[in-house]
């Protein structure tokens, strides 16, 4: 019988991080039996502060086999942990710690400019995430997922809300349905439910954790703020037709936008101007599914070849 890896999750309590790490476990979780147990950093403050956070959180969990983590807090209890039970630690996304202190590091491609990456660097198109594509699923009707204001884009919500209204108002898709993320403008919602009174909107407040991979699943095609990356990524796996909703760029030489622009070109994403001219959203090749695929790395760097589940 196979036996049944222990994996422990730190997380800083930010779902962006964590649904990373969990994509990963749960994915390995589908190829081999494992059990997951979730650490929670989220509150304590300061280095000291983790490390007893950490140790308290753990004390009663069975031995772990492996660790990982996303987000720049979780790190060096991350690496404390391992090196206490001498497990492999893994480290979602690219650490501020220098990368050779990690067993394994899986971070997009875009942060990385050398070719080829270090050895201990898994490169990923886009952060990992928890959605599954359902090739069975009967799909309809739209999703709209919208962020706010980052690092590399300004907001303009009259612009957006042009946009939303051309795509709502066409034939061809829907009924539609928006969330919007906590970046997103507090006014933004009232305009649009004033803009356009037919549109579902979910807060992203007032919705559970299960909510977005179950619409992204259901849904046929998806519109996404380009600045919501982790959404871009997250709505590619789910296997639906995904479209790309501009906003001002502040950084367009961001390496981001940059992952971005070689997924239109590779067919995976349909810009807006593109579909205002076509009015249709591109399907892509195949669903994304890299945390499937990092799964599988793993247990063949660290445990031997992937056997199936049993």
């Amino acid at each position: 019988m196979t036996p049944i890896l222990s994996i422990w999750v730190l997380g800083d309590g930010k779902p962006g991080h964590e649904n990373q790490a969990l994509g990963l476990a749960e994915a390995l979780q589908r190829l081999r039996p494992c059990s997951i147990e979730r650490i929670s950093l989220a509150g304590f403050r300061g280095l000291f502060g983790r490390f007893c956070g950490a140790l308290r959180a753990s004390a009663a969990l069975p031995k772990p086999d492996l660790l990982m983590a996303a987000g720049h807090a979780t790190h060096p209890a991350l690496l404390w942990l391992a090196n206490q039970h001498r497990v492999p630690g893994i480290v979602l996304m690219r650490p501020s710690l220098p990368l050779s202190w990690f067993d394994l590091c899986i971070a997009p491609a875009h942060d990385f400019r050398q070719t080829p990456a270090p050895a201990n660097v898994l490169t990923t198109a886009g952060a990992l995430n928890r959605v599954l594509a359902d090739s069975a699923a009967e799909r309809s009707g739209g999703l709209i997922l919208v962020g706010g204001p980052s690092a590399i884009h300004h907001w303009d919500a009259d612009g957006l809300l042009d946009s939303l209204a051309r795509i709502c108002g066409d034939d061809s898709g829907g009924p539609w349905s928006l969330t919007d993320s906590r970046r997103t403008p507090p006014r933004f919602l009232e305009r649009l439910r004033q803009r356009l009174p037919g549109l579902r909107v979910f807060p992203h407040g007032e919705t559970p954790a299960d909510w977005l991979p179950a619409r992204l699943a259901a849904a046929a095609d998806v519109w996404v703020t380009e600045d919501s990356v982790s959404m871009v990524y997250e709505a590619l796996s789910s296997g639906a037709r995904v479209g790309l909703l501009p906003l001002p760029r502040s950084k367009p030489q961001s390496r981001v936008l940059r992952g971005l622009a070689q997924l239109v070109d590779a067919g995976w994403l349909t810009p807006y101007e593109r579909w205002c001219q076509t009015g249709k959203l591109t399907t892509p090749p195949a669903p994304l599914q890299e945390a499937s695929r990092c799964a599988a790395f793993v247990l063949t760097k660290f445990f031997g070849c992937p056997p199936p589940l049993l």
